[in-house]
């Protein structure tokens, strides 16, 4: 070590010797600023001062610093490619979604299902002219769905809108995607996913069908007050809604998820019950609740409901014989008293084959959520397909 540091000495003090006496680190300046110059500023390339051959390494490495950031300019290329290459993509990004919403608009106008207005209903809610083979107006709407879907989710969130989201974007429905039942085709949205069958069980919607079950009493006595001949030869009494169909004839206490204030005054005991149900669709154009009457002779044929999201019940009122439900293939009958769970999304048919002598046949319909759907589904569906103030 001492031999090294010997050698050391050696070596080095020739060089202080030479530097000091060419001035080139410390220099002969007076206070030495020239010197404080030269290991600052003046030690990088462009600085002044007397250099010799010894100093050959020392320029190199210092050279060698200012050569470091050579890549920069690469890097400053493929920084802006992937900028431009991002600015694309969102530009292409707004322009898909102007474009659905302009077709939404363009269609908004002939979806009278989706706010407001009479939806594609069977027997209680609206008409439904469309034949079995119609297509329905569900992909017309899709732009628009899709647009409210997304302002609900800025307001709440996505978390559990998994299937309504497939389902507004038209997913695979009746009719687009394997495994479906051709007879089941919902005319604005389908949800899926859902269990799939013409009749559901009691058991899936026990509380409401106890509820409506226990309340047949009181709801056949406001039919009695609001009921009238049905000949068809006088004009509509107060509340009635235009028939249908021919010998077709409804009393709505809720209307496209609006409630029929008159009507329901009309028919507090039915109105009580609505009240006490937990799965109504009452705040939901898709919800429905109200009389149907159906005269002898008179016959619904080859409809399907707006959306199998919900479940129709059917709590019989007056059942005559000769009275036949149709759905998905399936034939069932009321029976007075009792409730009869429809997912009204299946091609059904209504029929009353009894002579005149039987009287018409009468049935209290309600439409409830399917058992299902989520809560934060129904919220969501809720939020979309809201019915207008």
């Amino acid at each position: 070590m001492k031999e090294g540091r010997g050698s050391f000495s050696v070596e080095r003090g020739p060089r202080k010797e030479r530097e000091a006496q060419s001035g080139m680190w410390k220099g002969n300046s007076p206070a030495g600023s020239q010197g404080t110059a030269m290991e600052g500023t003046g030690g990088e390339l462009g600085g002044q001062g007397n250099w010799g051959p010894e100093d050959a390494p020392g320029l190199l490495a210092r050279a060698s610093l200012t050569m470091l950031p050579w890549p920069l300019p690469l890097a400053s290329s493929a920084l802006t490619l992937l900028f431009g290459a991002l600015t694309s993509l969102f530009l292409w990004y707004c322009y898909r979604l102007g474009s659905q919403d302009i077709q939404a608009l363009g269609a908004g106008s002939r979806a009278r299902g989706v706010r407001g207005g009479p939806v594609g209903c069977s027997e209680a809610g609206g008409p439904n002219r469309r034949g079995p083979g119609d297509p329905g107006e569900g992909p017309r709407t899709e732009g628009l769905v899709s647009r409210r879907l997304r302002a609900y989710a800025r307001r709440y969130s996505w978390a559990g809108m998994g299937r309504v989201r497939r389902a507004a974007q038209g997913g695979p429905g009746p009719g687009r995607g394997p495994g479906v039942l051709g007879i089941q085709r919902p005319g604005l949205l389908f949800l899926p996913d859902l269990p799939s069958a013409p009749f559901v069980p009691r058991d899936a919607q026990r509380h409401d069908v106890e509820l409506l079950e226990s309340s047949f009493p009181a709801i056949l006595r406001d039919f009695g007050a609001v009921s009238w001949d049905f000949s068809g030869t006088t004009p509509l009494p107060r509340g009635w809604s235009p028939p249908l169909a021919p010998g077709c004839y409804q009393l709505l206490l809720y209307q496209a998820g609006r409630c029929q204030p008159s009507n329901c005054r009309r028919c507090p005991g039915a109105y009580r019950a609505l009240r006490g149900l937990r799965s109504f669709m009452s705040a939901n154009t898709f919800g429905n609740a109200g009389f149907s009457v159906l005269l002898p002779g008179a016959r619904l044929e080859g409809r399907c409901g707006p959306t199998n999201a919900r479940v129709r019940c059917h709590l019989g009122l007056k059942i005559p014989p000769g009275c036949e439900l149709v759905v998905g293939g399936e034939p069932q009958c009321w029976a007075e008293g009792h409730c009869l769970l429809v997912d009204d999304s299946f091609l059904h048919t209504v029929a009353h084959n009894g002579s005149p002598e039987d009287g018409p046949r009468v049935v209290f319909i309600v439409d409830l959520w399917h058992p299902n759907v989520a809560g934060a589904e129904r919220q969501a569906l809720d939020f979309v397909f809201a019915p207008d103030p």
